[in-house]
């Protein structure tokens, strides 16, 4: 089974830092699409970034410049390194994997999930 589990988050002032991991099993990081996604109360999940099979990198637009995706192959992790962090940012940050080589069109894999909170 894929298990994808997250760790890092917590309280923060703004303008501060936190990075985010997600350590995979049951599936290799490295051929996978993975992704950061957030949802804050009353609001629509939100894409954070994504990392491709092949590294290609995107990032939504409300986080690009601040955040940084990476993977650790050699760990079967990601990361989010969040930087300048603002009040905004304030959500529950999950990850996601896609199929092995399947693309990023579908992320049936789910952390449960770790709490950022930027006051």
């Amino acid at each position: 089974d894929v298990q994808l589990v997250e760790s890092g988050g917590g309280s923060v002032q703004a303008g501060g830092s936190l990075r985010l991991s997600c350590a995979a099993s049951g599936l290799t990081a490295s051929s996978s699409c993975m992704g950061w996604f957030r949802q804050a109360p009353g609001k629509e999940r939100e894409e954070v970034a994504r990392i491709g099979a092949y590294s290609f990198i995107e990032y939504g637009d409300s986080v690009n410049g601040r955040f940084t995706i990476s993977r650790d192959n050699g760990k079967n992790t990601l990361y989010l390194q969040m930087r300048s962090l603002k009040p905004e940012d304030t959500a529950m940050y999950y990850c996601a994997a896609a199929r092995p080589w399947a693309g990023c069109a579908d992320f049936p894999y789910w952390g449960q999930g770790t709490q950022v909170t930027v006051s």
